[in-house]
């Protein structure tokens, strides 16, 4: 996969997704719950070993950071990985939950 792969976003209601679909039916997601009309929580962030190493999980994360922010929402990143990519971007504050 390259640089130019494809992030959609699923929204079912209550919860939703953003994911990057690859050969073979392979997904990397990022999921989420609403908490509210303002907050989401990451819940889960899961990358394939089809997908490792190519910065896949750090781009959902970010994602759901850039669309937060557009939309004046706040995010608990409850997720171990989405959390550790909230302690490396303190840039991101403005939209982290407090």
């Amino acid at each position: 996969m390259n640089d130019n792969f494809r992030i959609e976003f699923e929204d079912n209601g209550h919860k939703g997704r953003y994911v990057v679909r690859g050969e073979g039916g392979a997904e990397a997601e990022m999921t989420f719950t609403r908490s509210g009309d303002s907050r989401i929580i990451i819940d889960h962030t899961g990358v394939p070993d089809a997908f490792r190493g190519q910065g896949i999980g750090a781009k959902l994360v970010t994602r759901a950071v850039e669309d937060a922010r557009a939309a004046g929402k706040t995010i608990l990143p409850l997720c171990p990985f989405a959390a550790a990519q909230f302690r490396r971007h303190p840039e991101w504050a403005d939209v982290l939950a407090k």
